[in-house]
């Protein structure tokens, strides 16, 4: 496996591989690897011929008060892990690569961005969608990989390569848990013992509201009261939000028809974690 930090040695060495008709996979990360990455990484080994990790702490997608500076970092020990995957390249740029002085090109996706955690954290979106862009630019991938916990991220970043004409085909893998349900997140490493045990009201809200709709429930007022009950009963919890929403767009819906996503995000303590699912009629 190879560590490239240099912009233009990565777009030479993805020129060469496309020369020889190669199909180049990227799995863009945060860095700080758990299982869910290397899920991904896993999976994005089986769909092309090499495989690029994107290890980058995007000071874009975060805001003044949040955890820029204390994001979870250890390269070591990540460059390990993805070694041991199978990852062709570690691509790990500087801030200074990525956003030269004099800097000011940034992407905005409207409606989808808006709400969730678009309203909770302003701007992150604008910073998420830049970031990708300019990835999608540097590797030029056919496949790219993420994670279904980020939902709304998975949704905007969609919505960029149809609107875009990118071409790159976006894949989602499903949410990777801990044995007792708790979704992995490199965030997770900041609760203290007792914000952990208490962070298990968000997979218990969830099976609540599958619940709920497997009983034959349909109005979302009634299945964000049973997910709220849930949360709001729990010690060290704040919930940020709860909703349901169309699949594709993010929009509100009143009554579960086919399918809808039940998104939350919730505080434990100062660790905001983030968990969805799909709720389909049965």
């Amino acid at each position: 496996m190879e560590i490239i930090t240099d912009l233009k040695e990565m777009q030479a060495r993805v020129q060469g591989w496309r020369a020889r008709g190669l199909k180049i996979v990227l799995v863009p990360t945060m860095g700080f690897f758990h299982p869910g990455h290397l899920s991904l990484m896993e999976y994005g080994r089986t769909r092309g011929d090499r495989l690029v990790v994107s290890l980058f702490v995007n000071p874009t997608q975060f805001g003044p008060a949040e955890d820029y500076g204390r994001y979870p970092r250890d390269l070591e020990r990540d460059a390990a892990l993805a070694q041991k995957t199978g990852v062709d390249v570690l691509y790990t740029p500087g801030v200074d690569q990525m956003y030269p002085p004099g800097y000011q090109t940034y992407v905005t996706v409207e409606k989808v961005s808006q709400g969730l955690c678009g309203a909770s954290r302003p701007g992150h979106f604008r910073g998420v969608a830049t970031v990708v862009l300019k990835l999608f630019h540097q590797i030029q991938p056919h496949n790219a990989i993420f994670g279904e916990k980020d939902y709304q991220q998975l949704a905007v970043i969609r919505r960029m390569v149809t609107d875009l004409d990118l071409p790159v085909t976006i894949e989602g893998r499903p949410i990777v848990r801990e044995a007792d349900g708790l979704a992995m997140s490199s965030r997770n490493t900041y609760l203290t013992p007792e914000e952990r045990a208490a962070a298990l009201c968000l997979y218990r809200s969830l099976k609540e509201a599958q619940a709920l709709v497997a009983a034959g429930e349909r109005d979302r007022e009634k299945i964000l009261a049973g997910v709220r009950k849930i949360i709001t009963e729990t010690p060290h919890t704040r919930v940020d939000y709860l909703a349901l929403v169309h699949p594709e767009t993010l929009e509100e819906v009143d009554t579960l028809k086919g399918a809808a996503c039940l998104a939350l995000a919730v505080w434990l303590g100062k660790t905001r974690l983030i968990d969805n699912t799909l709720l389909r009629e049965t």
